[in-house]
C-alpha cells in the first residue's frame, strides 16, 4: 500500500472536526464523493473515543415516535413513547396501531425471567478422558475460578459454567450477570483471567482458545434459545375480541387460525422467530438508543404463543430468550442516543430491565399490527400509501 493511500490519522488527537474534515477531503480525492451531508453534525467528536475509529461524520437516520403504549411490567410501568429509527415507511404507524390495541385491552404485561452473558473457551487435551476429568476438576474448583473472573470487574458476576465434551476438547460456557451493560467485552476480560488461572492450576496440562464459538456471539443459535444470552423477556396480553373487531377489523378466531398457519410455515422454513417481524422493532429501537446493532441477530429470535380463550378473546405472548440490551456504556451515552433513552426514562444504571420490558412490549405491538394487516388485507395497501419513496 502506498503512503498516500493510507487513511489520515493523528495519534495525538484523532477525534476532532479537523481530522474528520481531513479524512473526508482524502476520500473526496480518492472517490469523488464529497460527503457533504455526512460532514454535517452537531456532536463533539471528542466524545467518540471507544465508539468509532477513523471518524468522518454522522449518518443521519430518521427517528419517529410510536405510542403511547401502556406497559404493566415489574420495571416498566405506565405509558411510554417509543423512539424508532428507520427508513421503512409504515413501520412507525404500524407499531402505533398495535400499541393502540394494547392500550384498549388494558396494557401489556412484561416479565424479565433471567439474564446471562457468556464467553465460551475451548480447552484442548491429549484425549477424551483427560477432557472429562478436567471438567470434573473445573466443577470442584468453581469458587476459585469465579473469584479470579470477578476480580476483573466490579459488575460481572459468574453464575455457573456449562460444559460439553467433544472428541478431546472440553467447551466451558461461562455465564455471568453484567448489570446494566450488555457485557460482551466485560465477560471476555473476566473469562481470559479465569482461563489463564485454570491453565496454570489444572492438574491436567491443557491449552485453550478464548472463544470456541459456543457463546454464540452475534450469531443466532438454538443453544441461545434454550440457555438465555442477554435477557429472557416475556410480553403477554389478552386481546379482547371486541377491540380486534373495532380497531383492526379482524375476528379473533381467524387470528388464532392464522397463528397456527404461521407456526407451521416458520417451522418448515427453519425460522428463528415464528411471529411476524420481531427484528423490525428491535433494530429500530436499537439504532435509536445506541445499542450494538449486531445484537439484533441474537435478540430477534424467539417464540410467539397464542391461546383462544373460551370467550373468544385471544391470549398472545412474545418470548425473547436472548435480548441483549444496555442502558449504560457503549453507545448509550452518545448525545442523540442518550436523548432517546431519556425519552423512555431508561438511561443509566439500574434501567436495563426496564428497557428490556419496553423492547418486548414494542415487539408484541408490531406483531399484533402486522398480523392483523395481513389477515384484513391491509398489508400491501398500507405500504403503497405510506411506504413508497422513489428518488
Amino acid at each position: 500500500m502506498k503512503i498516500d493511500d493510507r487513511i489520515p490519522r493523528d495519534r495525538r488527537n484523532d477525534y476532532s472536526r479537523e481530522m474528520a474534515d481531513k479524512r473526508r477531503s482524502f476520500l473526496a480525492d480518492k472517490t469523488g464523493e464529497t460527503l457533504e451531508y455526512t460532514g454535517q453534525f452537531s456532536i463533539d467528536p471528542g466524545v467518540l473515543p471507544g465508539n468509532i475509529e477513523n471518524f468522518i461524520g454522522i449518518v443521519q437516520m430518521p427517528v419517529g415516535i410510536a405510542g403511547p403504549v401502556q406497559i404493566n411490567g415489574e420495571y416498566a410501568q405506565g405509558q411510554f413513547y417509543v423512539p424508532l429509527a428507520t427508513t421503512e415507511g409504515t413501520l412507525v404507524a404500524s407499531y402505533s396501531r398495535g400499541m393502540r390495541v394494547i392500550n384498549e385491552c388494558g396494557g401489556v404485561t412484561t416479565t424479565v425471567v433471567e439474564q446471562f452473558m457468556q464467553r465460551a473457551p475451548a480447552f484442548l487435551f491429549e484425549n477424551a478422558r483427560q477432557a472429562r476429568d478436567f471438567g470434573q476438576w473445573v466443577s470442584a474448583n468453581f469458587a476459585a475460578i469465579a473469584e479470579v473472573a470477578e476480580s476483573t470487574s466490579s459488575i460481572a458476576k459468574l453464575q455457573h459454567i456449562e460444559q460439553w465434551s467433544v472428541a478431546k476438547m472440553r467447551y466451558l460456557r461461562f455465564n455471568y450477570t453484567t448489570g446494566d451493560a450488555a457485557g460482551q467485552n466485560m465477560v471476555s476480560k473476566a473469562t481470559l483471567a479465569a482461563s489463564e488461572w485454570i491453565k496454570q492450576h489444572s492438574p491436567i496440562p491443557c491449552d485453550y482458545l478464548l472463544s470456541g464459538n459456543m457463546d454464540t456471539d452475534k450469531k443466532h443459535s438454538q443453544l441461545n434459545m434454550i440457555h438465555s444470552r442477554g435477557r429472557r423477556v416475556i410480553a403477554e396480553i389478552v386481546l379482547k375480541k371486541e377491540v380486534l373487531r373495532k380497531i383492526m377489523h379482524v375476528d379473533s378466531r381467524m387470528m388464532a387460525k392464522a397463528a397456527v398457519l404461521s407456526n407451521v410455515g416458520a417451522r418448515i422454513a427453519g425460522a428463528a422467530y415464528n411471529g411476524p417481524h420481531s427484528a423490525n422493532g428491535i433494530a429500530s429501537l436499537f439504532i435509536a438508543t445506541g445499542q450494538d446493532e449486531a445484537n439484533v441477530v441474537e435478540s430477534h429470535a424467539g417464540h410467539m404463543s397464542h391461546e383462544l380463550l373460551e370467550n373468544d378473546d385471544l391470549y398472545l405472548s412474545v418470548t425473547l430468550p436472548s435480548l441483549i440490551v444496555a442502558t449504560y456504556g457503549g453507545g448509550t451515552g452518545l448525545p442523540t442516543q442518550k436523548e432517546c433513552l431519556n425519552l423512555l426514562g431508561c438511561y443509566g444504571k439500574g434501567k436495563a430491565n426496564k428497557f428490556a420490558e419496553i423492547v418486548a412490549a414494542t415487539v408484541l405491538a408490531g406483531d399484533i399490527s402486522l398480523a392483523c394487516a395481513v389477515i384484513a388485507g391491509h398489508w400491501v395497501s398500507s405500504h403503497d400509501r405510506l411506504g413508497r419513496n422513489r428518488p
